[in-house]
C-alpha cells in the first residue's frame, strides 16, 4: 500500500490513465467511437469492484411496476422549489449562484414539463445525511434539496449556494470536486436520468475517479457548466449555465442505477 498522499494520488493517476489507454485502444479498434459510459466495474473506484452487476438483469413487467404521472413529495412543485436559499428563516452561509440551462432530447428538442430534482452538500461539504458524519459543519438554513419542472422550451433555473468539496473513503485523502446531483423524470418513475453537475477549473478533476471514470473526454466535459456573466446578477450571484441532453451520441452521461451517487 502506498505510505503517502503523493503515492497514492500517484497510483490513482497510473490506474485511471491505463484503464483510458485500454479504452482507447479497444474503440479505435473496433472503429468506434468512445463510449461516453463508464465500465461498471472501474477499479479506480473501489466500491464498484464489490457492488458491479455480475449477473444479467431480472427484466420486469413495466406494467406492473411503472406508475405514470411521477410525483415527488406531498404537494404539486411549487415555483420557490428551485431556490434552495429561501427555504428556512434565515440565509444559508456560501456562495450564492444561478445554474440555468435547458433540458434537450437528442435532436436537439426541448423536453417541457419534465421534474427535476436536485440535492447537494453545503457550502463546507456536508450533507443532510446520517450517513455524513465527517466533520464539517451544518448549516440550519440550509437543507441542500430542491426541484422544479422544465418551461417550454426545456429551460430551467436554479438558486442555491456553490456547494464545499468532501472527503471520501475512497482511497488515501480523497475528496470530490464540488457538484450537484440532477434527477430527470420522465413520464414514468421507471424513466430516471441521474447525473451530476461540475464547476469549471476544479483542481480535484484529475484525482477524481468517478469523474475519470469517463474515458470519453469530451463526454467528461458535458458535465462541467459554464461561468455566464449575463446569468450574473449584480451584487447578487454568480451565473453558470449547463445543457442537459438526454439521448443521442451527444448525451450527458448519466449514473448506472446500481450507483451510490457520491
Amino acid at each position: 500500500m502506498p505510505n503517502s498522499t503523493a503515492e497514492n494520488q500517484e497510483t490513482i493517476s497510473e490506474e485511471i490513465a491505463a484503464i483510458h489507454a485500454e479504452h482507447s485502444a479497444r474503440a479505435e479498434a473496433a472503429g468506434r467511437p468512445l463510449s461516453a459510459h463508464p465500465p461498471r466495474n472501474f477499479a479506480p473506484y473501489r466500491s464498484t469492484m464489490l457492488r458491479h452487476p455480475t449477473h444479467e438483469l431480472v427484466r420486469a413487467d413495466p406494467e406492473e411496476i411503472e406508475l405514470v404521472s411521477p410525483a415527488f413529495g406531498h404537494t404539486d412543485v411549487a415555483a420557490e422549489e428551485n431556490d434552495l436559499t429561501i427555504q428556512h428563516s434565515g440565509e444559508p452561509l456560501g456562495e450564492r449562484i444561478i445554474v440555468t440551462g435547458r433540458v434537450l432530447d437528442g435532436e436537439g428538442r426541448p423536453v417541457r414539463n419534465q421534474l427535476v430534482e436536485i440535492w447537494q452538500a453545503n457550502a463546507s461539504g456536508r450533507y443532510v445525511h446520517k450517513r455524513d458524519q465527517h466533520p464539517a459543519p451544518l448549516d440550519p438554513n440550509f437543507t441542500g434539496v430542491g426541484r422544479l419542472i422544465t418551461g417550454d422550451n426545456g429551460e430551467y433555473r436554479l438558486t442555491t449556494i456553490k456547494p464545499g468539496a468532501y472527503p471520501w473513503k475512497n482511497h488515501r485523502n480523497a475528496w470530490r470536486p464540488a457538484h450537484i446531483h440532477f434527477s430527470f423524470f420522465g413520464s414514468a418513475f421507471t424513466q430516471r436520468l441521474v447525473t451530476q453537475m461540475y464547476f469549471p477549473g476544479d483542481p480535484l478533476f484529475g484525482l477524481d475517479p468517478i469523474y475519470q471514470s469517463i474515458v470519453d473526454p469530451a463526454a467528461r466535459q458535458r458535465l462541467v457548466a459554464q461561468y455566464d456573466h449575463d446569468v450574473s446578477e449584480p451584487e447578487w450571484a454568480l451565473g453558470y449555465r449547463w445543457d442537459v441532453v438526454l439521448t443521442g451520441p451527444r448525451s450527458t452521461w448519466m449514473e448506472p442505477e446500481d450507483s451510490d451517487h457520491a
